[in-house]
């Protein structure tokens, strides 16, 4: 009878410093999350006890302060890019709205009627360079919203490319440029946005404009259940070119030749890609700089 009272006796007592040690343990967590939520720190929460419920109860309070400075540190960075696109683009835009203020007094005072139809013109081309920018951020703003779905179809690439290429036959001839093209004589079958797919082009081609001189090479083939897009253009300075940058946003190789622009031509152009399940790279061999696109083919 006595050794069965000793055994409950000591259980008892095992029992009630085993829920001592709890309590302390969870008094000591709530302490530790109240100097969390009142300061910043990259502590974790610390644990005595490594058994049973209290470590579940630890390791899951721990993935949980991970998981929110993570939520913290991306706001901050999503913050920043903000900040730093309203920068950017108001600096951009106050180039063309200086040089209307310019010319609309010019005109106000202007008796030629020659000089006064030049004025106009070329605040008209001023007018036209902001309603690009706006919609280059309005476009880069979209595709930077997680929750933004690019409606896909199917659609002939080779078709596309054609079209939109050759809609600049007039801008290639004034600048004696040639292109030389190399596409596949079939169709090539992709599953994108036809809209989305011209931007792209029409964003390569502009770039190569901007930035190349009079060589230009387009090749569009199919290899490995994928369609290869290349857009390749020898450029004057090379050295200025830093391929780990070209799809930045407002990434400029050459400030002087994009006043006109806000750098993020490429940066759209990837966000394009990537949501069309495609890959895009940049390349420069010598002084050919080159943009690879690839398409899964259906």
């Amino acid at each position: 009878m006595y050794v069965i009272v000793g055994i409950l006796v000591g259980v008892i007592i095992t029992l009630i410093c085993i829920l001592g040690s709890y309590m302390r343990q969870v008094k000591d967590i709530c302490r530790q999350l109240r100097f969390l939520r009142e300061h910043e720190s990259n502590m974790l929460i610390t644990k005595e006890i490594k058994l049973g419920n209290i470590k579940e109860l630890t390791d899951l309070l721990n993935e949980m302060i991970k998981e929110r400075k993570e939520e913290a540190a991306q706001y901050v960075k999503k913050e920043r890019m903000i900040a730093d696109t309203y920068t950017n683009l108001s600096h951009d835009i106050r180039t063309p709205l200086t040089s209307m203020d310019g010319y609309f007094q010019l005109l106000e005072t202007c008796s030629s009627e020659a000089d006064r139809k030049r004025y106009i013109e070329i605040i008209e081309e001023r007018i036209e360079s902001l309603k690009e920018m706006l919609e280059e951020l309005f476009t880069y703003t979209k595709l930077k919203n997680e929750t933004y779905e690019l409606k896909k179809e199917r659609q002939n690439l080779t078709q596309i490319l054609k079209e939109t290429v050759f809609s600049y036959y007039d801008e290639w001839a004034e600048r004696g440029i040639v292109p030389e093209f190399d596409l596949t004589d079939t169709p090539v079958w992709i599953m994108g946005n036809g809209q989305a797919l011209r931007r792209i082009i029409q964003n390569i081609v502009k770039n190569g404009l901007d930035h190349g001189n009079k060589e230009l090479k387009i090749q569009l083939k199919k290899k490995e259940n994928r369609a290869k897009l290349v857009f390749k253009n020898r450029v004057e300075y090379p050295d200025r070119i830093d391929l780990q940058r070209v799809f930045e946003r407002f990434y400029k190789a050459d400030e002087a030749r994009s006043k006109n622009s806000t750098g993020l031509g490429l940066s759209i152009t990837k966000g394009f890609v990537l949501k069309m399940n495609g890959e895009i790279s940049a390349q420069m061999k010598g002084d050919w700089f080159s943009i690879h696109i690839s398409f899964p083919l259906i």
